[in-house]
């Protein structure tokens, strides 16, 4: 009996350690890594490099919801906030140094107002403002936080307009929830959106093509696949996000086996 409790006992340990592991090799490659820089840094200089020709075709626009009536609107680009513009790895390292998770000390730490800018993202900024283009936030950030995000993002030298709402939070209105479409198509009324750019597939599509299986996503990627690298980009993050939530079905009651259980099945050995 004593040897079986202690090869629970073990078990546990390794699957906790193993999950703090999965966290922390994610947060020091960002946190650390020249790669990482090197790749959003990349990624921005590339849209950069894309934004003359978007602008110029009026017939363009980057968002699945703006059907018609556009070409006349003026141009905007629409960015999700977290680990896109801005960098908010130093929370995942107190989560880990602390054996805790998100959401504990969630709203604190963005009420610190202390996240500095990705890589390459207050250059796209820069640039994108001197092309004549609005630039709008679309962030799954709760409604309690927008003054800290706004605040935030001023302290990095960003200047946002005194008519138009650039920041769009989830529970902001009625109906903004996480999936971000209504979001979008409020912005879409006034604006011909050029360019999306995030680091999760449902910062580009809804929710009906985002909280899905592990293949349905890839499927998901490869039907759009036109879009990537062209008005659609993607900033890594191997940290956090939906891909995981697909690997254990979105089921985030888990025990810390049942997940790591699921995410050794998903592990693809050919």
């Amino acid at each position: 009996m004593g040897r079986f409790l202690t090869l629970i006992f073990f078990s546990f340990v390794l699957s906790t350690e193993y999950l703090e592991e999965e966290s922390l090799l994610g947060t020091l490659y960002i946190q650390s890594s020249a790669e990482y820089k090197a790749n959003t840094t990349s990624i921005y200089r590339a849209a950069m490099s894309r934004l003359p020709t978007l602008i110029a075709d009026k017939s363009h626009t980057a968002a699945l919801v703006q059907k018609t009536d556009y070409s006349g609107k003026p141009p905007a680009v629409i960015l999700d906030v977290d680990q896109t513009v801005l960098n908010n790895i130093a929370y995942q390292a107190r989560m880990i140094k602390k054996r805790s998770a998100y959401p504990d000390g969630w709203i604190s730490w963005a009420k610190e107002e202390k996240a500095d800018y990705i890589e390459g993202a207050e250059e796209y900024l820069r640039y994108a403002i001197s092309l004549g283009l609005e630039i709008f936030f679309v962030t799954n950030r709760v409604v309690e936080i927008e003054e800290a995000t706004k605040n935030n993002l001023e302290q990095l030298g960003f200047t946002f307009s005194e008519n138009i709402d650039q920041l769009l939070m989830r529970y902001e209105e009625e109906g903004w929830d996480r999936n971000k479409n209504s979001r979008i198509q409020r912005i879409a009324e006034n604006y011909r959106i050029v360019m999306i750019i995030g680091d999760n597939l449902g910062d580009f599509v809804g929710a009906e093509e985002n909280n899905l299986s592990v293949i349905e996503r890839n499927d998901i990627f490869k039907k759009y696949d036109s879009h990537w690298g062209n008005f659609w980009f993607m900033l890594p993050n191997p940290v956090y996000g939906d891909w995981e939530g697909a690997l254990i079905d979105f089921n985030y009651n888990l025990s810390q086996q049942d997940e790591l259980s699921k995410k050794f099945q998903s592990l693809d050995e050919k």
